[in-house]
């Protein structure tokens, strides 16, 4: 399991992207969870799970809650 906790809102675009694509190959056979502010750091998740005041207000993904979660499409 990987805890990814806001790591990826210190890094500029760039680098959030090449890291996450160098990290697949080592997490590809774990549990990842990703802490983000950033909606492109998770889109291509498996499943999102949006949070509003310590409120789960949302789950699925991010086509599903575009649809959905009105907080999750304002984000965007």
């Amino acid at each position: 399991m990987y805890l990814f906790d806001d790591l990826f809102s210190a890094l500029n675009y760039t680098t959030d992207s090449l890291f996450r694509a160098s990290s697949k190959t080592i997490t590809a056979d774990a549990t990842v969870i990703i802490v983000a502010q950033r909606v492109s750091t998770i889109r291509h998740t498996d499943n999102i799970l949006v949070v509003n005041d310590g409120q789960l207000v949302g789950s699925g993904k991010y086509e599903e809650l575009l649809e959905k979660c009105g907080t999750y499409e304002a984000l965007r």
